[in-house]
């Protein structure tokens, strides 16, 4: 793991197909290639990860038999993956986890319960305890898919005092904060119904955010109160083309640590959109379209030294490695050959 020309990776999988559960993988930054590919951990639809912050452990959403839940690993020197314990309950699995950077606190968001859960970790072991809380949302929207409420994105805010959970069947990002653990809510935005917002994405200034919708493909640029929790939107910018009318659904939103560049994913126009960040505003500017090379791009990850960028077609069943352009952002194709069964997200250990 210490070499800085190497860096290991985990790839997050629907079990419905071939896949096995976890991958791991290396990305050769000297030779601008994903190499390596090979199963690290086995169980069930693990869709969405989260490594602690000292790559000790990692977390995953996980499904067994008629339960669903979480299950966390320790990552071995070599990359490999122990586990260590899950905590399931009676149901459909969550969507997404996300874990506090001294890892004493998980989170999930089950999109089909419309609940978000939070866990206290062992901090020597790195166990999940029962959950500490559960929050659940009530309401629906004007969509047919808006039939009830969704959590899909449960995360941390920059200084952690809080937690924000978006709803994409009620059309909500809703702050709580915490309190020993515990969820409690602290206010609500209302986004425009029927947009059906997904996942969030924190500028390193910690003042604003970036939250990608589903339905109307569209990143919503936010002012982020950190004294209050509460949030406030600035813009909204279409993710695909003037022209494009065929089925598009927005996904994953990833911002660059130099908070200059804002990346989104479309499912459907199967593309990168990349966006310019104004220093001053904070507003974006649209730059450009990437295939993605394969179909309906479930996530997308920039490696540690943010040269390259990750994505992952679901349907298609293939990593795509692009070099980027740290000055201009621009994505550039250099393998798409990478062949893993139904991939939907893709985590790199911390360097």
């Amino acid at each position: 793991m210490a070499n800085s020309k190497k860096y290991t990776g985990y790839i997050g999988t629907y079990t419905k197909g071939a896949s096995k559960g976890i991958y791991s993988f290396v990305l050769d930054a000297a030779e601008g290639r994903i190499t390596d590919v090979k199963p690290a951990a086995y169980l069930g639809n693990p869709t969405y990860l989260a490594i602690s912050k000292d790559n000790r452990f990692l977390y995953s959403v996980a499904k067994e038999d008629h339960l669903g839940g979480v299950s966390g690993y320790t990552i071995g020197e070599d990359g490999s993956l122990a586990f260590i314990n899950s905590q399931l309950s009676p149901g459909a699995p969550p969507c997404h986890v996300c874990v506090n950077a001294e890892n004493t606190l998980l989170l999930s968001a089950n999109y089909h319960k419309g609940s978000a859960d939070s866990y206290l970790l062992n901090l020597e072991t790195g166990g999940i305890d029962s959950v500490l809380s559960t929050i659940v949302h009530e309401g629906s929207g004007p969509d047919k898919r808006q039939e009830k409420a969704h959590s899909h994105y449960a995360g941390f805010t920059p200084d952690e005092n809080y937690v924000a959970v978006v709803d994409l069947g009620i059309d909500q990002l809703i702050t709580y904060s915490l309190d020993n653990g515990q969820l409690v809510e602290q206010g609500s935005m209302q986004v425009t119904p029927g947009s059906g917002p997904r996942h969030l994405a924190f500028h390193p200034n910690g003042s604003h955010a970036y939250l990608m919708t589903e339905f109307s493909s569209e990143v919503l640029v936010l002012k982020y109160n950190s004294e209050d929790g509460s949030f406030e939107q600035l813009q909204a910018i279409t993710t695909i083309p003037a022209g494009f009318s065929e089925n598009n659904q927005g996904s994953a939103i990833h911002i660059s640590s130099d908070g200059r560049f804002i990346y989104a994913a479309n499912r459907g126009h199967d593309s990168i959109a990349t966006f310019k960040i104004d220093q001053e505003t904070f507003t974006l500017s649209f730059l450009a379209h990437t295939s993605t090379e394969g179909n309906w791009p479930r996530d997308f990850v920039l490696d540690p030294s943010e040269k390259f960028l990750i994505a992952s077609n679901q349907n298609s069943s293939n990593l795509i490695l692009f070099a980027r352009n740290q000055d201009t952002g621009e994505l550039t194709l250099l393998q798409s050959d990478i062949q893993v069964p139904d991939p939907v997200c893709v985590k790199f250990l911390h360097y």
